[in-house]
């Protein structure tokens, strides 16, 4: 996946995450829409992470195409 396909799927996501979040606003979510907002909550963190791996690759020289999409658990819990 290249930055361009990681960025048109952040896209996606931000776009189907902001649905959700407006029918939160209006009333609370049942339990398989509000597993579907965590799920895409977790893709963005990957999406994002995959991302900056990839530029920091390039930065240093090295191929941006040896990135690796990180289990959920690992990206989760980076500290901001």
């Amino acid at each position: 996946m290249d930055d361009n396909e990681i960025r048109s799927t952040i896209d996606q996501l931000v776009a189907e995450e902001r649905i959700l979040r407006a029918e939160h606003e209006l009333q609370p979510l049942d339990g398989e829409r509000a597993a579907r907002l965590q799920k895409l909550e977790e893709s963005l963190d990957q999406c994002w992470d995959l991302l900056r791996q990839r530029r920091a690759r390039r930065e240093f020289g090295l191929n941006p195409d040896d990135t690796e999409v990180r289990d959920p658990n690992v990206v989760e819990h980076y500290r901001q």
